[in-house]
């Protein structure tokens, strides 16, 4: 769509075509609001600058989340997978996790269709240079061609592409992420709006044409064959036969050599950059220079499309010069005659101090704007899509004068990634990890639907159909559990003798019930059916899976559940958002100035402050209350 054929006024407009912007515009458009994405190409809309990877470690919890709240990225990256990998698979169900390796070609492509169809939805190719600002309020944006375009709220989400530079060595272009324009008046506009951003950095290693690398005595790493998907809605499964391996290979002391002689030429040690990069995910330089004590590190060649002969090297993140990047990938084992395709690079670019915010992402210093995405100090296609969804859900709800939707940290991964944003900040790319989660044994991969479909639900992004196959399989979980608990398997003979022979379990003494027997840790739900004659298949993989994982860990998820009501209540608690902190007598003066920053809602959140301690928080809930009974 033109400028000239494009409506001038709209409900919410959201600036940026990435992971974020996908869902802050999809989200409210499925409400019934009339939504304008603005994005400088729409053929970039969804594109994987960096490696074409979905889900991982709390990543890929994110995703099923962002499903079974009637999201997209889970749909998507389950048509465009060309691998699929069950992480963990040997630990406990608190760390596993879904990692797809997506087709850097067709996952834009669908993406794209999915956008371009969405009814409510207008899709602008257009930059937009400042926003429409009137009695504190967003009201719209001013387009580069000087166009205004109005609406009731905006979201930005424009990742890294707020004065954005491209650097290798000391070669630095003012550009976004391979090469794209970038946008320098916006990250003005802000400053003079009063918002504080500052500098970050992250980069991307090279791409070696697969045609030139020879995998012969490496590690071959295939995906898992077995039905796996992010989306609670996919039917159609990839099989193992059609997905492509990846292939591990390690640096070693010649391409240590290799680095540690062209240090100074590197951006990150030369001084071209500024910004701080990701401490989990550091360059190949930084790598050496934080463990120098390592002799090697993995090095992991992922196939980026089924349409291209690309290989990225994952883990090879690097801004040294371009011949000095060939000399590195030519001494790694495997790639001694591989030919790179595209140079690796660093990129910086301004970022938006997520303290800022509001819990539902609308900024404290402008009503009715919100940011989403990298834009807030994120890092990652997956924690972008999260808080894209939630700008764009919370938007449609202030305009209905609705409650706001905030996730808490027992609920969902993007609830704690977005408290640990607005309450603690980023001073570097933030990464969300499971170590960030107090309960992540409430928040499994398995359970996301359990955990989050109701609310989707509430909030008019799950449909019917997908709410009424969830409320039935619910039923066949408790209906399951309850047959399990009818049954009473006593210690005959062939019982013992399976206990022992096949599962390797203390025979029985006294009767006790099939679902009793299966918090043995030994004894799997398909054990207890074996033992008992019966058909595996008689219930699906997926209420089996969670029949097996809420009896087993009944006890730890109780507790967890107990734990959690009590951080729940310091959450119920409010704090009046016109307190002046200089008036709570006797409060730390780190912790006053920390208080005055966030502007916590509630007891909870001002209790997760870093640098407010027990004693302030007693402090300020003594006041609260002495406030409150006085009126």
């Amino acid at each position: 769509m033109s400028v000239k054929e494009m409506n001038k006024n709209y409900d919410i407009i959201v600036v940026g075509g990435g992971h974020a912007g996908i869902e802050a515009c999809l989200a409210p458009a499925r409400m019934g609001f009339k939504t304008l994405l603005v994005t400088s190409e729409i053929g970039k809309i969804g594109m994987m600058p960096c490696n074409p990877a979905i889900g991982g470690p709390a990543k890929g919890i994110v995703v099923r989340e962002i499903d079974a709240l009637g999201g997209e990225m889970g749909r998507n990256t389950d048509k465009s997978a060309i691998q699929m990998r069950m992480l963990n698979v040997s630990k406990g169900p608190a760390v596993r996790a879904l990692r797809a390796q997506a087709d850097k070609v067709q996952y834009p492509a669908e993406i794209q269709k999915t956008v371009l169809a969405q009814a409510n939805l207008a899709v602008l190719e257009a930059g937009v240079e400042k926003l429409i600002v009137e009695g504190g309020a967003a009201c719209g944006v001013v387009l580069d061609s000087g166009e205004e375009v109005t609406g009731r709220a905006v979201i930005l989400t424009t990742g890294t592409y707020m004065t954005s530079k491209i650097m290798i060595s000391d070669e630095v272009t003012e550009a976004g992420p391979e090469g794209t324009a970038t946008s320098s008046s916006l990250s003005t506009h802000l400053r003079e709006l009063g918002f504080d951003l500052f500098r970050l950095k992250t980069g991307t290693p090279a791409r070696v044409d697969a045609r030139t690398v020879d995998v012969t005595g490496l590690e071959r790493h295939p995906g898992d064959d077995a039905q796996l998907a992010f989306s609670f809605d996919t039917t159609e499964f990839i099989p193992l036969s059609e997905q492509l391996p990846c292939y591990l290979t390690y640096t070693n002391a010649s391409t240590h050599a290799i680095i540690h002689a062209n240090l100074d030429k590197s951006s990150m040690y030369s001084g071209v950059v500024s910004g701080v990069g990701p401490r989990y995910c550091p360059s190949i330089e930084d790598k050496l220079v934080r463990f120098a004590d390592k002799p090697r590190h993995q090095i992991f060649l992922e196939p980026e499309s089924r349409s291209m002969d690309t290989i990225y090297v994952q883990g090879f993140s690097t801004s040294l010069p371009r011949d000095v990047q060939q000399l590195m990938i030519n001494s790694l084992a495997g790639l001694e005659k591989a030919e790179i395709v595209d140079y690796g690079y660093a990129i910086e670019y301004d970022a938006i101090d997520p303290i800022q915010l509001w819990p539902t992402l609308e900024t404290k210093k402008v009503a009715g704007l919100y940011s989403a995405g990298q834009i807030n100090g994120t890092s990652g296609y997956e924690e972008a899509a999260g808080q894209g969804l939630m700008a764009g859900i919370n938007a449609v709800l202030k305009l209905r004068g609705e409650e706001p939707f905030v996730l808490g940290r027992d609920e969902a991964y993007i609830g704690v990634m977005i408290d640990d944003l607005v309450t603690k900040g980023t001073l570097e790319p933030y990464r969300l990890l499971t170590s960030r989660a107090e309960f992540r044994l409430l928040l499994r991969h398995d359970n996301a639907d359990v955990r989050l479909t109701e609310r989707g639900y509430q909030v008019g992004l799950v449909s019917d159909d997908k709410y009424t196959r969830f409320t039935n399989k619910m039923d066949q979980i408790e209906a399951e559990k309850g047959r399990l608990a009818e049954i009473r398997v006593t210690p005959k003979a062939g019982v013992n003798d399976f206990l022992e022979r096949v599962v390797n379990s203390a025979p029985l003494k006294d009767g006790i019930s099939a679902l009793d027997l299966m918090k043995r840790p030994e004894v799997s739900y398909a054990h207890v059916l074996a033992m008992l004659g019966e058909d595996s298949a008689a219930v699906s993989d997926e209420v089996a899976e969670q029949v097996e994982v809420t009896v087993k860990y009944e006890g730890y998820i109780a507790k967890a559940v107990q734990q959690a009501a009590k951080m729940k209540k310091m959450d119920e608690r409010k704090i009046p958002t016109d307190i002046d902190y200089e008036a709570v007598p006797n409060l730390a003066l780190e912790a006053r100035m920390k208080l005055q920053d966030v502007r916590p809602l509630t007891i909870g959140q001002a209790s997760r402050i870093s640098g407010v301690n027990p004693a302030d928080i007693s402090i300020l809930m003594v006041y609260v209350d002495a406030k409150k009974r006085r009126g």
